[in-house]
């Protein structure tokens, strides 16, 4: 789906849900990372994440669109346009909009713990991802000094 068809869709879907057009601009932005999408405020432009089409299809990407045209409408006649306001969340659950939106793969993954300080007295262990000089901490457990250790990656 290109940029021109998300903003047909738009106007389509706040033109039938809404009864109101939409004015501004919509388009896919592939650098949103933990959200479906966000209207932007200042400008009123919507941004959708592709990656929400890409895995889920055009349902899940509907859900959005309708969830950012409540922030759209609500803002622009100065009511409560926050996921707070009962205004939105009236509207939302009165158009059928999506509250939260899936989980996208993003890339990121977690960092495996990688060190762990050892302290010489009591034998407490302190996990750490990165690496850190022992010399300037102690012991939470008994103030003794800390050795750093590397932790064989599974």
């Amino acid at each position: 789906m290109t940029d021109q068809e998300l903003q047909t869709l738009v106007e389509a879907i706040s033109a039938e849900y809404f009864a109101r057009p939409f004015r501004h601009r919509a388009r896919f932005n592939k650098r949103l990372r933990t959200t479906g999408g966000r209207y932007l405020i200042r400008s009123h432009d919507i941004e959708i994440n592709p990656r929400h089409l890409e895995e889920y299809g055009e349902a899940e990407l509907i859900g959005i669109v309708k969830h950012e045209l409540c922030h759209y409408h609500l803002h622009l006649e100065k009511r409560g346009y926050q996921h707070k306001d009962r205004d939105f969340q009236e509207l939302l659950k009165q158009v059928g909009g999506s509250r939260y939106c899936q989980e996208v793969g993003n890339g990121r993954t977690r960092l495996p713990y990688r060190y762990e300080l050892v302290c010489s007295s009591c034998d407490m262990r302190y996990k750490r991802k990165r690496r850190m000089d022992p010399a300037r901490y102690r012991c939470g457990r008994c103030r003794g000094k800390l050795r750093l250790e590397e932790l064989a990656l599974r």
